[in-house]
């Protein structure tokens, strides 16, 4: 069944390249060209989002029906809590106190993700959540990678400013495998993965707005 599983995965990441669209911010931030507006505006709207999204995916988790499914939400929520701790460290190297984060008014063009992702779970279809949220996995941890390298060679960042985005950036194979187990048990229930390539495909498109709208600031 995880054949059928990272088949039907590979599709659905294809189906999104396809959809179009460019990350604008991370290159830019790759050839130390993006402004420390862009990257203080980045750690204050990282930190709602990743509260957002805690949130979301405990409830996802409690949501479930199949185990495999339920220990994946749960994993990623783990994840979400632990990599909001690094987060008060990027923000300080960006030159922001806790006050300053608190402060921060929020852009509509980068709430839209984690909006979206509380109206997945609001919509209690956690199968459909799943896919969506697996096929987005993977870019998400290579734009962390290369904000991690750039921070240090273009913006002088030490370890304790790039870990959030370190955190997300190494592999995690047992975290991956646990995904694609969720999701053929999903499938084994007879679940059809066709009604879930819009939220897929809205997930996409928001990561991307998320990113531009960073880029767009001077």
């Amino acid at each position: 069944m995880t054949k059928d599983a990272k088949a039907l995965l590979a599709r659905v990441r294809e189906e999104l390249k396809g959809e179009g669209g460019t990350n604008r911010l991370v290159p830019l931030i790759a050839r130390g060209e993006a402004p420390l507006a862009a990257l203080k505006a980045l750690a204050a709207e990282e930190h709602r989002i990743v509260q957002s999204d805690w949130r979301a995916f405990l409830t996802l988790a409690a949501q479930s029906t199949e185990p495999a499914q339920r220990e994946f939400f749960a994993a990623v929520a783990g994840g979400e809590g632990l990599a909001l701790a690094k987060l008060g460290d990027f923000a300080a190297a960006c030159g922001l106190s806790p006050d300053d984060v608190a402060a921060y008014r929020p852009l509509p063009g980068c709430q839209a993700y984690p909006s979206y992702v509380a109206r997945l779970t609001l919509d209690g279809n956690p199968h459909h959540a799943l896919l969506a949220i697996l096929a987005n996995f993977a870019e998400w941890g290579g734009y962390c990678a290369t904000i991690a390298a750039a921070l240090r060679e273009h913006y002088g960042f030490d370890d304790a400013g790039c870990a959030f985005f370190d955190f997300f950036a190494v592999p995690a194979p047992e975290l991956d495998a646990l995904g694609l187990r969720a999701l053929d048990q999903v499938l084994a229930t007879g679940w059809k993965p066709e009604g879930a390539m819009p939220a897929a495909r809205l997930l996409h498109s928001f990561e991307l707005m998320f990113w531009n709208t960073l880029a767009d600031l001077g």
